[in-house]
C-alpha cells in the first residue's frame, strides 16, 4: 500500500474511533427539569395545605406533593410531574388524590408551566374557587381534570380557547346534603363552551348547571367516545345525529327532566356499549334496530315515556348485562328472546303494562 494512502486509511480510523467516543459519552441520562419549573411547582405548593379531609376516601389518596424536593433537584422524578425526555420541560401534572387544600386563581405559578399537554387536579378541596381564567393561557392541553374538587361559580369562557383538549371532565362539584352543583354554565353557556373544541375524545360535564339545549354541533364531533351530561339541567330536543357518532361508546343523560327525544334506527357499524337516559322526558317507541347494537352492555331506560311494545330485536344482544324498562309505558307480553341475554345480572321490567305470562326462558338468565 502506498505510504499516503497508509496515511489516509490511518487518519479514517482515529476520526471514526473519536467519533464513536464522543456518541458514547454524549448519551446522558434525561434532561433535569429547568429552574424556573422546579421553582413554579414549589411556589405552588406552597399555596396549599395538606389536609387528611380533602383526601378521598374511596380512592388510594396520598399527599403527593408532600415529598417534591426529597428526591433531589430533578423535578422529572417527582410523584405526578411528568417531563419531555429530550427538552426537560415539564407537560404533565397529576395531582389527582393528593389531599390539596386551598384556594387557586389565575396568579397561581402553576400558570407558568406553559408547556402542560396534561392537567388532572380531580379529587381535590380548592375551597371553592373559581376555576381561573388563566387556564386559556396555557395552550397545550389536550388532557384537562377538575372534577371532584370543590371549584364553583362560572366556568371561564378561556376554556374554549384549549382547541387540542381531547378531554375535559369537570364534573362532580357539587354538595349532596343538602343537594347543590357548584358549578354553572351560563355566559359562556354550553354550546359556546365547546363549539371550537372540536378535537373532544370525552366530555364528562355530570352535575354541571347548564339549564340549555344540547348543542347539535356535538354531532360534528367524529372523535367522541364518551358523553356524560348527567344532572345539568338540560332542555329541549336531543339532538338524533349525536346517536350516529361513528365512535360514540358511551353516552349518559341521566336526571335531565326537561330533556326531551327519541331513539334513532341504529346501524351494526355502532359502537356503543353505554346507553343510560333514566329520568329523561325521552318517548316514543323502542326501534327494533336496537337489536343491531352488537357491543351494548348497559341500557337504562327507566322513569322515562317509551310506549308500545318491547322489540324481540332486544334479544340480540349478546354482551348486554343491565338492562333497566322501569316505569315506561311498555305493554304486551314480555319476549321470550330476552332469555337469549345469557351475560344479564340485572333486569328491571317493573311499572309498566305487560300482560300474560313471565315467558320460561327467562330461567336461562342464571
Amino acid at each position: 500500500m502506498r505510504p499516503s494512502l497508509a496515511f489516509a486509511c490511518f487518519l479514517l480510523t482515529v476520526i471514526l474511533v473519536h467519533f464513536t467516543a464522543f456518541s458514547s459519552s454524549s448519551e446522558q441520562p434525561a434532561v433535569l427539569c429547568h429552574n424556573h419549573e422546579r421553582l413554579a411547582l414549589m411556589q405552588f405548593r406552597e399555596s396549599f395545605i395538606i389536609d387528611k379531609h380533602a383526601c378521598a376516601p374511596t380512592l388510594s389518596s396520598y399527599p403527593k406533593t408532600a415529598s417534591w424536593g426529597s428526591r433531589g433537584a430533578d423535578c422529572c422524578s417527582w410523584d405526578g410531574i411528568e417531563c419531555d425526555q429530550m427538552t426537560g420541560v415539564v407537560i404533565g401534572l397529576d395531582l389527582s388524590a393528593g389531599c390539596l387544600s386551598g384556594s387557586i386563581n389565575s396568579s397561581s405559578n402553576l400558570f407558568r408551566l406553559l408547556h402542560l399537554q396534561k392537567l388532572n387536579l380531580a379529587f381535590n378541596d380548592f375551597n371553592h374557587s373559581v376555576i381561573p381564567s388563566a387556564l386559556g393561557n396555557l395552550s397545550m392541553l389536550t388532557y384537562l381534570n377538575l372534577s371532584s374538587s370543590v371549584f364553583s361559580g362560572q366556568i371561564p369562557s378561556e376554556i374554549s380557547k384549549l382547541y387540542r383538549l381531547s378531554s375535559l371532565d369537570l364534573s362532580n362539584n357539587l354538595y349532596t346534603n343538602p343537594f347543590r352543583r357548584l358549578l354553572e354554565l351560563r355566559k359562556p353557556d354550553l354550546k359556546s363552551l365547546i363549539q371550537n373544541l372540536t378535537n373532544l375524545e370525552n366530555l364528562d360535564l355530570s352535575y354541571v348547571d347548564a339549564a340549555s339545549p344540547v348543542p347539535s354541533v356535538l354531532a360534528n364531533f367524529s372523535s367522541l367516545t364518551t358523553l356524560y351530561l348527567k344532572h345539568c339541567g338540560l332542555q329541549g330536543m336531543f339532538p338524533l345525529a349525536i346517536f350516529q357518532l361513528p365512535r360514540l361508546e358511551t353516552i349518559r343523560l341521566s336526571e335531565n327532566s326537561n330533556l326531551t327525544g327519541y331513539l334513532p334506527e341504529f346501524n351494526f357499524s355502532s359502537q356503543l356499549k353505554t346507553l343510560e337516559l333514566w329520568s329523561t322526558n325521552f318517548s316514543g317507541e323502542l326501534p327494533a334496530s336496537i337489536g343491531n347494537l352488537h357491543s351494548l352492555e348497559f341500557l337504562d331506560l327507566g322513569y322515562c315515556y317509551f310506549r308500545g311494545l318491547v322489540p324481540s330485536t332486544l334479544g340480540n344482544l349478546p354482551n348486554l348485562k343491565f338492562l333497566n324498562l322501569e316505569l315506561n309505558y311498555f305493554l304486551g307480553s314480555v319476549p321470550p328472546t330476552l332469555g337469549n341475554l345469557t351475560k344479564l345480572n340485572q333486569l328491571n321490567l317493573k311499572c309498566n303494562q305487560f300482560t300474560g305470562f313471565i315467558p320460561p326462558e327467562l330461567t336461562n338468565l342464571t
